[in-house]
């Protein structure tokens, strides 16, 4: 299993992923989810898969070989919008269903990909997609500041408390590495070392990207100190006094 999220800001945005990758106990492994296609001054978007990793890095391959074929059919790094963009992705995992996902039945496995792609185009504002395994897709709105894929549940409310369109980009980066750490330790299945991806608005390239271990300073700070907030918060909270009132 694996944990990505997305965050759309009047700023830019923030994209963090883990990067490690479970066939049971004895089979954990590490990759990353976390893929940039940029053309500096023109374009830069960030594609994070969840699901059967086989399924998502063919999806992977098959954009970058119509990068590098060139031969006029569209293309991540060729298209206009990012909404095209994001179409081009839906049609590489339609292409992957249709060769593999008869043979995945076969053996009892379901096709199962989710992706996430945001970045921005000259010439529009910065866009957020969650693609689905069908190849269909939403598109992130005023209301919507984030997409999660994978194991979202353990991180997404201290997103739901904090994030908002109006975050910087360093204060949706900490709420993503808060949101993180909330995930490894409920999920032995989410794991170090994590990808992290900020963009700023009307660059067009990426303003950071970062490979997060066991050793960053940072994020072992905050680790510390947000299990440290939420204990003293907790012990703050008055405790309640059923066990002395009468039963109805």
């Amino acid at each position: 299993m694996t944990y990505c999220v997305g965050m759309l800001l009047d700023t830019g945005l923030v994209f963090l992923s883990d990067s490690r990758t479970s066939a049971g106990v004895d089979h954990i492994s590490t990759f990353r989810k976390t893929t940039v296609f940029q053309l500096p001054g023109d374009r830069v978007m960030v594609l994070q898969t969840a699901g059967n990793l086989a399924i998502t890095q063919a999806v992977i391959s098959l954009l970058r070989e119509q990068i590098e074929a060139a031969d006029g059919r569209p293309n991540v790094l060729s298209v206009p919008t990012l909404f095209e963009a994001a179409q081009c992705v839906g049609d590489a995992i339609r292409h992957v269903h249709k060769r593999d996902a008869d043979q995945l039945k076969e053996f009892g496995l379901e096709f199962n990909a989710s992706v996430i792609l945001g970045g921005q185009i000259r010439g529009e504002f910065p866009r957020l997609f969650s693609i689905y395994a069908a190849g269909n897709f939403i598109e992130a709105t005023a209301e919507t500041t984030y997409f999660q894929v994978g194991e979202s549940k353990y991180g997404k409310p201290i997103i739901d408390r904090v994030l908002r369109r109006s975050s910087s980009l360093n204060e949706a980066a900490k709420c993503a590495l808060v949101s993180m750490d909330s995930t490894i330790q409920s999920n032995l299945s989410v794991g170090l070392p994590l990808d992290l991806v900020l963009i700023k608005r009307d660059r067009f390239e990426v303003a950071r990207h970062m490979s997060i271990d066991a050793g960053n300073e940072y994020f072992s700070g905050i680790r510390s100190r947000w299990s440290e907030a939420l204990r003293e918060a907790f012990a703050e909270l008055p405790d309640p006094d059923w066990l002395r009132t009468p039963m109805p």
